[in-house]
This record gives structure tokens, C-alpha cells and sequence, in this order.
């Protein structure tokens, strides 16, 4: 088989498990959300939120991990010489770490399945994006291999991620104020 069609089966799968990251840790902030919410909607939304976050889990998202994987040890069998290029080291450490970030996406899963809810909406909106920088370091440092600017790259990556955190910041004290704008406007009523 040409080496580009595995290639291109590789990224697919990259994308899709990505799409799975990205999606499931919305599903656990819906999820977790719910809490607040009456019966019988809590239990009707909760129960839905499993149900979706499930199918997602072991029907795109583990999958994708796996074939991702496999079209990854593929192509690095048939050009083993990758293996001695600087940027794919750095770029089998990101990868590396997104296995961890799977592996705690895993755990949530787990936990949110049985009910066990220990994490707020708010931290989780901050977890998801990890997967983000991951994504941006893994991308740039493709994108760029043989130059220094990788190096510039990851940096951007680590300063993009402090501005995303800021965001995420100001985001929750806007909602917060529109909430609290609502309640007033609701006391004058």
C-alpha cells in the first residue's frame, strides 16, 4: 500500500479522535450542569448525557485513538528514520501526553457513568482545552519540522494556552454578571 494513503487514513483518524475529545468533555460539562436542574429533568437530561457521552466514547472517540495509532506505528515502520528527527520527538511527547489526557477523559467518563460527579463546569471547560494545545503543538510542529521555528511554535502553544485560561476567566465572570444582571431584573419585576 503507498505510504500516502496510510498517511492520509492517519490524519482522518487524528481528527476524529480529536473531535471525540473535544465533544465529550461538552457532554460532561452538560452532565454536570444537570445537577442543577429539577427532577425529573435532571434525571432525564443525565441519563441522556450517558447515553450520548457512550456512544461517542466507544464508537468514535476509542477507535479513532486506536487507528490513529496504528497508521501512526505504520508509517513510522516503513520510515523508521522519523525516529531520529528532533521536532518528531517533541511531537511524540505531545502525543504522549494526549494519551494521558485520553486516559483522565477515561476516568471521567467512568466516574460520570456511575454518578459520581467530582468536578465543576468550570474546570472542566478549562480540561478541555488541554486537547486544544495539544492539538496546535502536534499541528505546528508538523507543519514546521525541519526549522527552529517548532521551537517558537511549542512557545506560542504554552502562551496560547495562558491566553485561553484568561479567556475562560473573563468568560465565567460575564456569565456570572449577566446572572446576577437577570436575578436583579427579576427582584424589580
Amino acid at each position: 500500500m503507498n505510504i500516502l494513503y496510510v498517511k492520509a487514513l492517519h490524519i482522518i483518524f487524528v481528527v476524529t479522535w480529536f473531535a471525540g475529545l473535544f465533544y465529550i468533555i461538552r457532554l460532561f460539562i452538560y452532565h454536570v450542569e444537570a445537577e442543577d436542574k429539577e427532577q425529573p429533568a435532571k434525571e432525564i437530561l443525565q441519563t441522556q448525557y450517558k447515553l450520548m457521552a457512550k456512544r461517542l466514547w466507544y464508537i468514535i472517540t476509542w477507535p479513532s485513538a486506536i487507528l490513529a495509532s496504528f497508521f501512526a506505528f505504520w508509517m513510522l515502520y516503513e520510515n523508521p528514520y522519523y525516529l531520529e528527527e528532533p521536532w518528531m520527538l517533541v511531537k511524540l511527547s505531545f502525543v504522549l501526553a494526549l494519551y494521558f489526557y485520553h486516559g483522565s477523559c477515561q476516568k471521567i467518563f467512568s466516574q460520570l457513568q456511575n454518578d459520581i460527579v467530582k468536578y465543576s463546569a468550570f474546570k472542566l471547560r478549562i480540561w478541555n482545552e488541554v486537547a486544544t494545545i495539544i492539538l496546535f503543538a502536534i499541528v505546528f510542529l508538523v507543519t514546521l519540522k525541519h526549522t527552529i521555528n517548532w521551537i517558537w511554535g511549542v512557545i506560542g502553544i504554552i502562551l496560547f494556552g495562558v491566553l485561553l485560561m484568561i479567556g475562560i476567566k473573563l468568560y465565567k465572570k460575564i456569565r456570572a454578571k449577566k446572572s446576577w444582571d437577570k436575578e436583579d431584573n427579576e427582584l424589580m419585576e
